[in-house]
C-alpha cells in the first residue's frame, strides 16, 4: 500500500500529514521526539528547531531516540524539537532557527556551517539546508519506525514551500530532501496547499460553500515569511472551477519580526529598569545576539498568552542570567496588553486606508544576519500586491477600471493569525478597501491546514478530490544585455506565466551558439507583476528593473565527443516546470543531435549581470580592432613589435574604445578573454608582462559580477604558481600583486589562503626562511603586499583577527602628538587603509559571516580612539568602515564604542558619509567604496550588500 504524504517544512514547525492512495481520510502523524532529557513523546507538530549542547552539558543517553539516527549534518551530539527549543531558551547562543528563512537569503552561501548565526567559535555550525535536511530526515526515521513496511521514501511525498520561493530556494530545498534520504517529492507552493485543505474538507457541498465568491485571496503569514496568492473562481457545469492567477515577491516578514520587535522593547525596558540607561555602563545592558535570540523565544510566548480572547493585562517576560549567576542576574520586564497592540497590530497590521505602498527605506528590524522586509507593515505590502495583480483581479472580478480591485473571498493561514485580533485585523482592512464585507473561508487549524492541503493536492491529481489550476506562477526571462539602461532590462520571454507543468516550451525562434568543452552561463529573472499584454514565449521584452527577480545563474559544459565536432552548436533553449514544481531549462541541438539540461549554480552568492552572449550593438564598434592591437601584442604570430608599442598599448585602446573608466562590463570581458587566449605572449620581454598583467587585472576586476567570470578565474588561477618570468623588475612585481589585489573578490577560499601564504612569507619571514625561498614566489612591497592581503575576505576569521594584530604592532609607534612627514603618513596610512578593510562589517566581496569577530573589533576601534584622527586622517576612516552599522547585532560593535567612534569622527571634522555609515544602514557612496577596494568597480557593477 502507498501513502499520499504532506510535508510542512515550516520556518517554525514541521508537520506531517498522510493518507491513502484513493478515497479516505486524511490524518495527522504524530511525530514522536524529544520532550525532555531521555524522554520520548509523540506530537503533531515537530520544532524546526536544533539544539547543539556543549561538552558535558547532558548526561550520556539523554539524546537517545527510538531509532538510530546519524545527524546528516555531521553534529555528534544534537536535539531536535520540542527538547531543542526547551534548551534553547534556557542557554542562549546554541539553537538554530529559521532555516527555512535562511534558504531563501542570497546573501550568504546557504550550503556552507553558518547556523546559529554569529555565535562562538566553539559550537557547532551546520548550513541552512542541512539544518533543513535534518528535520525531513527525522520525520523520515519516525515514519520509519511506525511503519517499517512502508518506508516513507518510498511513498508520494508532497513537500510545501512558499509560493514566493525562487527557483534557487527551491532547488535547495529539494537538496534538503535528498540529503534527508527522498530523493523524490513534488512541491507545492503553501496558499495553495491551505487552500487545498479548505476545498478537501468542504468538497461535497463546495458550490454552496464558495457561494458567489469570484477572487479568493489566501494570505499566509507565518513565523518567517508572509506569502499572498489570488485564486480565480468561475462556474463551470454548475460546479466552481479554481485557477490561481497571481503569487508575491518573497518577503522575509512574519510572526519572528513581531517577536524580535517585542524583544527589542522588553530589552529597552529591562535596561531603564536596571537604572543604567543613563550611564556610561548602558551598554552592558544591551544583549548579545544569542540571549537576544533568547529572550526572542521568551517574547513569542508572552505574545501568544495575551493575544488569546481571555488575555490578561500583562505577561512578566523573564531572562536568566548565565552561568553561576543563573538566578542572582535574571532579568524580568512586562509585556502588556496594550504593547501587543501598538507594536504588532498597529505596527504590523495597520488598517492603511489609504492603500499606501510599502517604504523603501530600510527599517531597524534588522537582526540574526538575515534581510527582514524593510517595512513591517504587512497590509502596505498587501496593497502593493493586489496592484501588481490589478488586470488579472479585475478580470476575475468582472470589473472594467477604476481602483485596485479588492476580493471579495479571503483565507487566512500561518501561526501569526492564531491570534484572532491580527485575523479580525487582516479581514477589517480588507473590507475597509472593498467598502464591503470580506467572506472569509474558515481556516479550521492554521498550524495543520498546509500538510493537510498536501496530501489533499495528492488526491487532486488522481481526481479524488476538488483541485485548483495553477502552472508557472511568474513569467520566466532570459537576459539579453545585464547592464540596464534607462531603468530596463532586455530580456526574451522563456516561460510565460499560467504554463501548465510538464509542458515543453520551445523557443524555436531564438538560437543560440553553445560553445563546447567551455561551460556557459545564462542569467534568469522572473515577474510577476502584469506588465500590459501577457508575454509570449520567444517575444522580446523591456523589463523594469524594480519589477524582476533575479535568480540563481544555470549553466552547463559540452565535452567534445571526438575530434570532429565544432566549436560551436546551435541549440534552442526549452523550458519546462517540472512535475515536482521547479523550473528546468534545457539546450536542443537544432540538429537533433543532443539536449543538456543547464542546472541552477547554488552555492554562495550570485551577482551576474549579463548572459553568454552580449549582442554586437552594446559593445563599441571599434572593438575588434582593439582585440587586433592586443593580437599585434601578444599574439602567437605577431612580428616582432617595439617596446614603445607595448608600452603604448593601453593609450591605444583607450583611444579606440575611449577612457578605460568608461569601459562597461561586458566590454573589459571581452578584453580579457583576448588577453588570456593570448597569455603566453606575456612572457615576451619586461615590458609584455608588465602591460599584460595590467590590463589582464583591470579587466577582470573584480573578478566576479559576469557570466563565466568562474571560469575565467580558473583559467588565470592556473597561472599562479608559475609566478612571473622577469622577477626582477620590481614594476612586474608591482603588477602581479595588483592583479591579484583586483580579482581577489573571485578566488575560491583555498585560493585566497594560497595568496595569503605568500603575502606572510613576504612580510614575516626571516633571514633564514627568506634563503629557501620558492624561485617562483614573487617579492612585493610593503603596499602592495599589504593591499592584496586585506582584500581576500573569504579567509576565516581568526585568520583576519591575527592579521589585524600584526597591523596594530606596526602602528602601534604613530605619535601620540606632532605632524607626521609625508612619507611616515602614507606608511601609517596604508597600516591603516588595510586594517579598515580587515575588520569591516560588512563585506565588500563575500559572505556575510566572514567578517571579523566583533569583540576583536571593538578592541581595534579602542586602539584606533587612542590617535588623533585629525593629524592621522585615515585612522577615521579605518574606524568607520569597522564600526560600521549593519543591523546585524552579531556583528555590529558594541553601542558604547559605537558612540565614543562618532563623536570622535565629529571633532575630527570627519566626512558627512562616514558618520552616516557609523549611526545608520547605508550604502557606500562611490568614493568610500572606491577607496576602500583601491579601485572603482566597472560602470553598472555592485558589490554584494
Amino acid at each position: 500500500m502507498t501513502w499520499l504524504v504532506g510535508i510542512d517544512l515550516g520556518t517554525t514547525n514541521t508537520v506531517l500529514a498522510y493518507g491513502r492512495n484513493g478515497p479516505g481520510g486524511i490524518e495527522l502523524f504524530q511525530i514522536d521526539q524529544l520532550v525532555a532529557p531521555g524522554e520520548v513523546a509523540g506530537a503533531p507538530l515537530l520544532p524546526s528547531m536544533r539544539y547543539h549542547p556543549g561538552p558535558d552539558e547532558l548526561a550520556p543517553g539523554a539524546l537517545q531516540l527510538p531509532w538510530q539516527q546519524p545527524d546528516v549534518a555531521g553534529v555528534e551530539h544534537v536535539a531536535l524539537g520540542r527538547l531543542a527549543r526547551v534548551l534553547g531558551a534556557a542557554t542562549p547562543g546554541r539553537l538554530v532557527t529559521s532555516a527555512k528563512s535562511w534558504l531563501s537569503h542570497d546573501g550568504v552561501d546557504r550550503m556552507a556551517p553558518i547556523l546559529p548565526w554569529g555565535v562562538d567559535t566553539d559550537v557547532p555550525k551546520v548550513s541552512p539546508v542541512a539544518a533543513s535536511a535534518s528535520y525531513l530526515a527525522h520525520l523520515r526515521s519516525a515514519w520509519n519506525a511506525r511503519f517499517p513496511k512502508q518506508p516513507l521514501e518510498r511513498q508520494q511525498i508532497v513537500l510545501t514551500v512558499p509560493a514566493s520561493f525562487d527557483e534557487g530556494a527551491r532547488a535547495l530545498t529539494l537538496e534538503a530532501a535528498r540529503l534527508a534520504g527522498l530523493p523524490q517529492v513534488a512541491l507545492l507552493e503553501e496558499p495553495q496547499a491551505a487552500l487545498y485543505d479548505w476545498l478537501y474538507r468542504h468538497r461535497a457541498s463546495l458550490a454552496d460553500d464558495l457561494g458567489d465568491a469570484r477572487l479568493v485571496l489566501v494570505a499566509d503569514v507565518g513565523g518567517g515569511t508572509t506569502d499572498f496568492s489570488l485564486v480565480k473562481v468561475d462556474t463551470r457545469d454548475g460546479e466552481p472551477h479554481l485557477t490561481r492567477i497571481g503569487v508575491g515577491n518573497h518577503l522575509i516578514l512574519g510572526g519572528d519580526n513581531m517577536d524580535l520587535a517585542l524583544a527589542h522593547l522588553i530589552e529597552a525596558r529591562m535596561a531603564q529598569q536596571s537604572g543604567d540607561h543613563n550611564s556610561n555602563d548602558a551598554a552592558r545592558t544591551r544583549l548579545s545576539a544569542a540571549r537576544l535570540a533568547q529572550l526572542t523565544e521568551r517574547c513569542r510566548a508572552a505574545k501568544e498568552q495575551l493575544l488569546a480572547e481571555d488575555a490578561p493585562e500583562s505577561v512578566a517576560v523573564t531572562l536568566l542570567g548565565a552561568g553561576s549567576r543563573l538566578i542572582g542576574s535574571a532579568r524580568k520586564a512586562d509585556l502588556l496588553r496594550s504593547d501587543i497592540e501598538r507594536i504588532v497590530l498597529d505596527g504590523f497590521l495597520p488598517l492603511n486606508a489609504a492603500q499606501d505602498e510599502p517604504t523603501r527605506a530600510r527599517a531597524g528590524i534588522v537582526e540574526f544576519g538575515l534581510p527582514y522586509a524593510s517595512d513591517p507593515a504587512i497590509t502596505r505590502h498587501l496593497a502593493s500586491f493586489l496592484r501588481q495583480h490589478a488586470a488579472a483581479s479585475r478580470e476575475a472580478l468582472g470589473l472594467d477600471g477604476g481602483a485596485i480591485p479588492i476580493p471579495d473571498t479571503v483565507l487566512l493561514n500561518g501561526g501569526v493569525f492564531r491570534g484572532a485580533a491580527l485575523a479580525r485585523r487582516l479581514v477589517d482592512t480588507l473590507s475597509g478597501w472593498r467598502s464591503a464585507p470580506v467572506r472569509v473561508l474558515h481556516n479550521e487549524n492554521p498550524d495543520i491546514a498546509v500538510a493537510r492541503g498536501g496530501v489533499a493536492y495528492a488526491l487532486a491529481r488522481q481526481g479524488l478530490a476538488p483541485a485548483i489550476d495553477s502552472g508557472a506562477a511568474r513569467n520566466y526571462y532570459l537576459l539579453l544585455d545585464g547592464e540596464a539602461r534607462a531603468g530596463l532590462l532586455r530580456a526574451v520571454c522563456l516561460l510565460p506565466r499560467g504554463t501548465p507543468a510538464a509542458t515543453d516550451v520551445t523557443l524555436a525562434n531564438r538560437s543560440f551558439a553553445l560553445r563546447v568543452g567551455r561551460p556557459v552561463r545564462f542569467h534568469l529573472v522572473s515577474t510577476i507583476a502584469d506588465a500590459g499584454a501577457a508575454p509570449q514565449a520567444g517575444d522580446l521584452v523591456d523589463l523594469d528593473l524594480a519589477d524582476v527577480v533575479r535568480l540563481p545563474p544555470i549553466a552547463t559544459v559540452l565535452r567534445k565527443s571526438g575530434s570532429g565536432t565544432t566549436a560551436e552548436i546551435p541549440v534552442h533553449l526549452v523550458t519546462t516546470l517540472s512535475e515536482t514544481g521547479s523550473l528546468e531549462v534545457h539546450c536542443v541541438a537544432e540538429d537533433g543531435g543532443g539536449r543538456w539540461q543547464l542546472a541552477f549554480q547554488l552555492r554562495g552568492n550570485s551577482d551576474d549581470d549579463g548572459d553568454i552572449d552580449v549582442p554586437d550593438e552594446a559593445l563599441p564598434a571599434n572593438l575588434d580592432a582593439a582585440i587586433d592591437k592586443i593580437e599585434r601584442v601578444f599574439g602567437a604570430r605577431s612580428k616582432q613589435v617595439e617596446p614603445k608599442e607595448v608600452k603604448q598599448l593601453r593609450a591605444g585602446l583607450e583611444h579606440l574604445l575611449g577612457p578605460r573608466e568608461s569601459w562597461t562590463t561586458p566590454l573589459l570581458r571581452r578584453l580579457f578573454d583576448a588577453l588570456m587566449a593570448r597569455a603566453k605572449g606575456r612572457r615576451r620581454s619586461v615590458e609584455h608582462e608588465r602591460a599584460w598583467l595590467n590590463l589582464a587585472g583591470y579587466s577582470l576586476r573584480p573578478g566576479f559580477g559576469h557570466p563565466l567570470d568562474e571560469w575565467r578565474m580558473e583559467q588565470l588561477w592556473a597561472l599562479f604558481e608559475a609566478g612571473v618570468q622577469h622577477h626582477k623588475d620590481s614594476q612586474v612585481r608591482a603588477e602581479w600583486w595588483t592583479l591579484w589585489r583586483r580579482v581577489a573578490g573571485g578566488l575560491s577560499l583555498d585560493a585566497q589562503l594560497r595568496v595569503l601564504d605568500d603575502f606572510a612569507f613576504n612580510l614575516q619571514a626571516d633571514a633564514a626562511e627568506r634563503g629557501r625561498r620558492p624561485v617562483t614566489l614573487v617579492d612585493g612591497s610593503e603596499e602592495d603586499l599589504l593591499r592584496v592581503g586585506a582584500s581576500l575576505e573569504r579567509i576565516p576569521s581568526a585568520y583576519k583577527a591575527e592579521i589585524g594584530e600584526w597591523l596594530f604592532k606596526q602602528i602601534a609607534d604613530i605619535p601620540a602628538g606632532g605632524k607626521l612627514d609625508a612619507r611616515a603618513s602614507a606608511r601609517y596610512g596604508r597600516y591603516l587603509w588595510a586594517l579598515g578593510r580587515v575588520g569591516a562589517r560588512q563585506s565588500f566581496q563575500s559572505s556575510a559571516h566572514e567578517v571579523a569577530p566583533p569583540d576583536v573589533a571593538e578592541g581595534w576601534l579602542r586602539q584606533l580612539l587612542l590617535l588623533d584622527w585629525r593629524k592621522v586622517e585615515p585612522a577615521g576612516f579605518a574606524a568607520a568602515h569597522i564600526a560600521r552599522m549593519t543591523g546585524d547585532r552579531s556583528r555590529d560593535i558594541d553601542d558604547a564604542v559605537r558612540g565614543d567612534v562618532l563623536r570622535r569622527l565629529a571633532a575630527s571634522g570627519a566626512p558627512a558619509a562616514w558618520t552616516a555609515m557609523v549611526r545608520e544602514v547605508v550604502e557606500l557612496d562611490q568614493a568610500s567604496e572606491a577607496r576602500m577596494l583601491g579601485d572603482a568597480l566597472p560602470p553598472g557593477l555592485k558589490l554584494l550588500r
